[in-house]
């Protein structure tokens, strides 16, 4: 096994990884689960597009969490590089590369959520088109994002897999975790590339219930539910339409 000195460089980007990715996650975490989710109801496009519209500002929060995620993973990047580079420059630039590549698909995410707060907006160039059909495109380019998030997937973890196996070769960690990391890693590689050919492989390795579930995102939904705002849809009582407030379970 390769033993690396470390310097004082590698000491700081290290510091810095820790920080950002620490930050990055949190952002993300909080972004989603907090301000985006409450937002959007299931199956329900005129539902969701009225709780974008009452909370317009909530949701540019959340896009704006995104991107910073997406520059926290530059941050990860480039520190991950610096630190790894002296147990090989060509595993490491391919790392970052692969982490680029996600981060650049994921930012591709923020990008849809704004063309589908456009087509709920009140231009004059939409008076062409339905409500209900602008909302229904609205919903097309939110569900795109998790097409983004889940092509630069097998990214992100062939990312994680290269880095892992550098942790490995440098002995600058336990040599137990680093080939934990090596296969977790390699796993998220192959469930991404798998869930792209067959979308029910979900059904499978989620252990939720609920195919729209998995196990971390219930426990973010129980975990931040005392700070989520109310949801709030539409619901026709007889001849009468009223709003009805809904917490998120």
């Amino acid at each position: 096994m390769t033993t690396c000195t470390v310097d004082n460089a590698q000491r700081t980007a290290a510091k810095i990884a820790g920080v950002a990715g620490l930050v990055a996650f949190g952002l993300v975490v909080f972004g989603n689960y907090v301000l985006l989710d409450p937002l959007i109801v299931p199956r329900n496009a005129a539902d969701t597009a009225r709780n974008i519209l009452a909370h317009q500002t909530q949701f540019r929060v959340a896009l704006t969490c995104f991107i910073a995620y997406g520059i926290g993973s530059v941050v990860l990047l480039s520190a991950l590089y610096t630190i790894l580079a002296p147990v090989n420059r060509s595993l490491a630039f391919t790392g970052a590369l692969f982490r680029l590549v996600f981060a650049i698909l994921w930012l591709i995410a923020p990008l849809n959520s704004l063309a589908a707060l456009r087509l709920l907006g009140d231009a004059t160039y939409l008076k062409v088109f339905e409500p209900d059909r602008l909302q229904a495109l609205a919903r097309v380019q939110l569900a795109g994002s998790f097409d983004d998030y889940y092509v630069g997937l097998p990214f992100f973890g062939l990312a994680a897999t290269v880095c892992a196996w550098l942790w490995l070769k440098s002995n600058y960690i336990p040599k137990g975790l680093a080939i934990f990391g090596v296969i977790a890693s390699a796993w998220c590689v192959l469930c991404a590339f798998i869930f792209l050919i067959f979308p029910n492989f979900n059904k499978i390795v989620n252990l939720s219930p609920s195919v729209h579930e998995n196990p971390f995102r219930c426990a973010c939904r129980r975990f931040f539910s005392f700070m989520k705002p109310k949801r709030i849809v539409k619901c026709n009582a007889g001849d009468q339409s009223t709003l009805q407030i809904k917490r998120s379970c």
